[in-house]
């Protein structure tokens, strides 16, 4: 079986907050970037501001249009070399591409793992540590 293609990922220069609103159907306001409703509640993904409380998420995002959405296995081979380090992910997926997202403190070694399994990362919004 062969590997899906390489692909080029860019880090999103925002942080992200990730919600579970048990009981709401819509968010009280439109300051999100993605909405996920299920039968337990709504999943919302908004920006967060630096000195934010709570688990923070960096995302990674693929080249739009770079490839159809009939393309097998190109989420998988994003998510399964971090699966196989160990770095959690949440994702929201677009028409165009997905947005993967990692928690902060591990941003640095999942960009690591990203490029030894062969994609490249362009990292020019990645904050350094603490900042």
């Amino acid at each position: 079986m062969s590997s899906p293609a390489a692909q080029r990922l860019g880090v999103v220069p925002s942080v992200f907050a990730v919600e579970h609103l048990p009981h709401a159907t819509f968010p009280e306001d439109d300051e999100w970037i993605a909405l996920v409703r299920a039968p337990e509640g709504l999943t919302v993904v908004r920006e967060t501001w630096p000195s934010g409380s709570g688990e923070r998420w960096i995302g990674l995002y693929g080249e739009a249009n770079a490839h159809g959405l009939d393309v097998p296995g190109m989420l998988a081979a994003i998510v399964g070399p971090l699966a196989e380090a160990g770095i959690s992910v949440f994702v929201a997926s677009t028409f165009h591409a997905d947005l993967v997202l990692v928690p902060e403190p591990r941003i640095t070694e999942a960009v690591a793992v990203l490029e030894n399994a062969g994609h490249r990362v362009d990292t020019g919004h990645l904050r350094p540590a603490g900042a």
